[in-house]
């Protein structure tokens, strides 16, 4: 087994000593002790390499070498926060930029791991058309757990020092990027943003819209190398899924063709569209709690 440790890149702040490094030709100032202790933990049989961000390059190769697949991960978070150059310029995601999104994503939903996207709306470059523009792409690029939010600028943020200048901060933050609030006055207007952020969770949650994302990802998704294991209440969940959503649910008929669909075409990642079908059932109900 590779396993790749990766210790990420210290910000500047004020035990970075990044301004104090530069006079002694230092990149970092602090091993990666962490890490190292967990490298010590797994079994001698394992092969194991360190990349420090802050010191070397973090490479294809590196990230090659290690498949986190084999390991037994199935998922990955990417903050990918909106389709649009601007946006992405604006929140500092430049490593967004000038790349396919969509062949991102699906290179690595090809490599066996599934993409749980966060999303923005709400940037001050945000036009109009970004609400339409946000459910096409997540619905084209099969993520399935699609976390999207309204912009929020927390305390003691460079956004919040930003915003509070130009007196666009209301009191209420609620630390809950899902709620439908925030706690800015966007430049598109409160009214036009919850209006475009409902439109957004409605469709994208919609029992159609829900089930055709999960088709898409499944298309593209590796099988799983490591299956979980069969215990007692992972069974039982089985036949609650096909009760609860496909025979009392409002989406009992979504369900049911994604389930001859993929025993058809990909029937060993059933368990996959169970779970995701389960998963479902949550955001709809968070979406009831909060949007609809």
């Amino acid at each position: 087994m590779n396993v790749l440790l990766i210790y990420p890149k210290f910000p500047d702040t004020f035990w970075s000593f990044a301004y104090a490094l530069r006079f002694i030709k230092k990149e970092a100032a602090f091993p990666p002790l962490g890490l190292l202790t967990v490298a010590a933990l797994l079994p001698d049989e394992f092969q194991k390499r360190l990349v420090d961000v802050n010191v070397d390059c973090l490479t294809h190769d590196d990230l090659s070498w290690a498949d986190m697949v084999k390991a037994g991960f199935d998922s990955v978070f990417i903050g990918i926060e909106s389709p649009d150059d601007a946006c992405l310029t604006e929140c500092h995601k430049t490593q967004n930029k000038n790349r396919d999104l969509l062949e991102s994503v699906g290179i690595i939903h090809r490599s066996g791991l599934q993409v749980m996207g966060g999303f923005i709306v709400g940037f001050d470059s945000d036009r109009p058309s970004i609400f339409q523009r946000q459910i096409d792409f997540i619905q084209k690029s099969g993520i399935v757990t699609a976390m999207v939010g309204m912009l929020q600028a927390p305390p003691g943020t460079r956004l919040f020092d930003r915003l509070q200048r130009e007196s666009r901060v209301v009191d209420t933050f609620s630390g809950d990027n899902v709620d439908g609030t925030t706690n800015i006055i966007p430049r598109m207007g409160m009214d036009r943003l919850r209006d475009g952020y409902q439109s957004i969770m409605k469709q994208i949650h919609s029992p159609k819209n829900y089930y055709r994302r999960v088709r898409t990802l499944l298309k593209e998704l590796r099988a799983p190398e490591i299956n979980q294991p069969i215990n007692m209440q992972r069974f039982l969940s089985v036949f609650r899924s096909a009760f609860r959503l496909g025979v009392l649910g409002k989406e009992r008929f979504c369900y049911w063709h994604l389930m001859l669909w993929t025993l058809i075409c990909k029937p060993r990642l059933i368990p996959v569209a169970i779970t995701l079908s389960i998963y479902g059932y949550h955001y709809r109900r968070i979406c009831e709690l909060y949007i609809f």
